[in-house]
């Protein structure tokens, strides 16, 4: 499988495909059931620097074709990553990267959590989820207005020395313009696109499915729109971009690899076969025997118009 190894800004995987941050915890959820040594890289469940409690239920729902969400980035707190969640995935999954997803209410709270985990054992990179709301200035997203998120990455940039890959909301106008600004602020690579913002309504009770009424889509259904983001981004910058949305299948993240993805996260496909991430390693190497491709590196971005 040496046709499939990757860098990623410095982190060194044996295949490009990763596990998406909130559909896997922090691995042992999936333990049982898969070989955490086999993945790309686990993205860990979203880490705040205090535990959040996240949202009362209902908190998913399903839609054609995708689910909603809205659980609210509930965790224990970085604390109980560094003591706990961590040492456990150094011994569970020595061979596989582990990168945090790092969320916050303030700008604060991002740096303080970047910067405890600067130089933590067993911490590759640090994914930062730009979607959350800041507290601070009525709720809005970080990552949807063009001041907020280059405070939060060069407020987190500063903090740490891991590489950093914000995460970004494809709920924009121009979701290059915002690449660009993170890149300008410091990112090392992108991840994208987070989930798009929607609803539900049960028609029988005339009641919102969501007690928080809104939450992110994922899955097949946002496929064609995070395809492309991807492809508008891997041609705006010149760092690494991860894709993801709506991947369930190897042909699924070859589009993506097509389009100028380095790398691949594979979020809801792992509520429906935990093998999922596995399998795709499995199948983009197929492809590229098929192919009488030598390496992964050979067919990133070569989509002709």
């Amino acid at each position: 499988m040496n046709r499939l190894t990757t860098d990623i800004c410095g982190i060194q995987m044996k295949n490009p495909v990763m596990v998406a941050s909130g559909t896997f915890g922090f691995g042992k959820e999936y333990a049982e059931l898969i070989d955490l040594n086999l993945l790309g890289a686990i993205v860990t469940k979203g880490t705040s620097l205090v535990q959040w409690d996240g949202n009362p239920p209902e908190r998913i729902c399903e839609t054609p074709a995708g689910m909603l969400n809205a659980i609210g980035l509930q965790n224990d707190g970085v604390d109980s990553l560094i003591n706990d969640k961590i040492p456990w995935l150094q011994s569970a999954a020595a061979d596989t990267p582990v990168i945090v997803n790092v969320v916050g209410k303030t700008l604060d709270e991002y740096a303080e959590v970047a910067r405890r985990l600067d130089g933590v054992p067993g911490v590759a990179g640090l994914e930062i989820n730009i979607s959350c709301p800041n507290v601070k200035h009525g709720g809005i997203a970080f990552g949807t207005d063009p001041s907020m998120c280059a405070e939060v990455v060069r407020a987190v940039r500063k903090a740490t020395s891991l590489p950093l890959i914000p995460k970004l909301s494809p709920n924009v106008t121009d979701i290059t313009a915002m690449a660009r600004i993170c890149v300008d602020c410091g990112a090392d690579a992108l991840s994208l696109i987070n989930t798009l913002l929607g609803t539900a309504i049960d028609i029988k009770t005339r009641k919102f499915r969501l007690a928080n009424i809104t939450g992110g889509l994922s899955g097949p259904a946002v496929k064609p729109v995070a395809l492309r983001m991807v492809w508008q981004v891997a041609s705006a910058v010149d760092v690494p971009v991860i894709g993801m949305g709506g991947i369930m299948n190897a042909d699924d993240a070859l589009e993506f690899l097509l389009a100028g993805a380095s790398a691949v996260q594979v979020g809801t496909a792992n509520f429906v076969n935990p093998q999922s991430a596995i399998e795709i390693a499995q199948g983009i190497d197929d492809y590229l025997v098929t192919c009488g491709v030598e390496h992964v590196d050979e067919i990133i971005g070569t989509v002709q118009s």
